[in-house]
């Protein structure tokens, strides 16, 4: 188990990790959870490969302006420039229905994503913990997904698996905020020790700027969001990244 010492610079961090593969659920997922990290290990030198599992059709709550077959290529759009923003050039997309991937078969769903972990050979593998840091039913199945795939490869030969994370002095200092704007359901996100952290670290400067950039660039799902809280909070809110060693 990893302790973390407090929160340490981004680049220092995303050195170590190596090659980099984040399995998420849907556009903005990546950017949200670890879009200051891939932009650090890009810098580093480091190969990032980022995996979608939907395309994120279904998120708006208008679906007679934006149905599935208008909004999907909209959001695939907004994440191709997110992605360009942060430096990485490598998506793949498993395309997947959105809001059902509980439905998947998982066996197929496993296969596909131990085939892209074979080809790209990460180092550090990074998605949702169990609960889906939301409890969204596709990022807990995602989660699920890529679990299994790291604990297939096997002792000696599996990647390093990371979970997103939120420690309690996170929950406590955005409270307010999560209640005002219903960010998450009652009891989540789960509270992270501060034994079982991996790393903490709190974006700034450009870093920051480029993780604000490609998040701002899926305007369909975050504009709304910012202007809910406001450019500051908003800033403060996405500045903190963290993630906690999964046990395999």
């Amino acid at each position: 188990m990893t302790t973390a010492a407090g929160p340490r610079p981004a680049a220092e961090v995303a050195a170590g990790l190596g090659t980099l593969l984040g399995v998420w659920a849907h556009p903005d997922d990546e950017a949200y959870l670890s879009g200051g990290l891939m932009a650090a290990a890009v810098d580093a030198g480091s190969r990032v490969v980022c995996v979608t599992a939907t395309r994120g059709e279904r998120g708006t709550p208008d679906p007679g302006t934006w149905p599935p077959a208008r909004l999907a290529p909209v959001r695939e759009a907004e994440l191709a420039v997110s992605l360009a923003v942060l430096g990485v050039s490598e998506h793949r997309q498993l395309g997947y229905p959105d809001g059902g991937c509980a439905a998947v078969p998982a066996v197929g769903a496993v296969d596909r994503l131990a085939a892209l972990v074979a080809e790209v050979g990460p180092d550090t593998v990074l998605t949702f913990g169990p609960d889906g840091v939301t409890g969204h039913p596709d990022h807990r199945t995602v989660s699920a997904w890529a679990t299994a795939v790291v604990r297939r490869s096997g002792p000696g030969r599996a990647p390093r698996l990371l979970y997103a994370a939120k420690t309690g002095a996170w929950c406590d200092r955005f409270a307010a905020l999560h209640r005002a704007i219903g960010a998450f359901p009652p009891g989540l996100p789960a509270r992270v020790p501060a034994d079982q952290v991996a790393f903490e670290f709190v974006l700034a400067g450009d870093l920051l700027d480029r993780k604000l950039a490609a998040l701002m660039a899926q305007a369909s799902q975050v504009t709304p969001v910012v202007e809910a809280l406001g450019e500051d909070a908003f800033r403060s809110w996405v500045a903190i990244e963290c993630f906690r060693p999964a046990v395999i």
